[in-house]
């Protein structure tokens, strides 16, 4: 038994080594096998070319919460009454209800924020958005979906100051431009806080 014990043992033993040797032998044909990346071919350097100055401003079309961005025109209620049923209620509805997959855009409660507990409260212009100028940026950028881009900068602000109205915001008589837009107070506004978040161990 104490024989047979003392094989088995160095068996085992044997075995060890073995594995342990393979392993390194793998570790390092697998640090061997790999390569830098290499540098590409010579024959691509010449493909493609910097972006004139023109391109960049047909694409650097975005507007932030302060106004930065928007361009110069200007836009009514009147004009934005008309601009809206011929390019906006076949989808949004002629009052601006949505019509199918399409969103509501005008109405809704607005006398309670509580739509994380409640997730068919429709997210309104009027009862959820924080900005005013996220209407003319996502108009401008992805309306109507038939043709964006399509609109130009008073038949934007037109339609702005029509749904800003229509929601109890602003008056049916505002003129919207680059100056006044920024300035409307959204119902919503106090409801978002800046989000100070910067990652790591205390991200929140």
């Amino acid at each position: 038994m104490r024989r047979r014990g003392r094989l088995v043992a160095a068996c085992v033993l044997s075995v060890t080594a073995c594995r342990g040797r393979d392993a390194g032998v793998v570790q390092k044909n697998a640090a061997s096998s790999v390569r830098p990346t290499p540098p590409a071919p010579e024959r691509f350097v010449s493909i493609g070319r910097a972006a004139t100055a023109a391109e960049i401003r047909a694409w650097d079309i975005d507007v932030n919460p302060s106004g930065e961005g928007l361009p110069p025109g200007r836009g009514t209620y009147d004009a934005g009454t008309t601009l809206f049923a011929k390019r906006c209620a076949v989808c949004h509805g002629a009052k601006g209800e949505g019509l199918g997959p399409y969103p509501k855009l005008i109405g809704g409660p607005t006398d309670a924020f509580n739509f994380a507990s409640d997730a068919k409260i429709p997210k309104t212009i009027g009862n959820y958005w924080p900005y005013a100028t996220t209407l003319y940026d996502y108009i401008r950028r992805a309306m109507p979906l038939t043709a964006p881009g399509s609109l130009t900068p008073d038949e934007i602000y037109s339609v702005a100051a029509f749904l800003l109205a229509e929601n109890g915001i602003v008056g049916k008589t505002m003129v919207i431009d680059a100056r006044t837009l920024p300035r409307v107070q959204m119902p919503a506004r106090a409801h978002f806080v800046v989000d100070d978040r910067k990652g790591g161990p205390g991200f929140r």
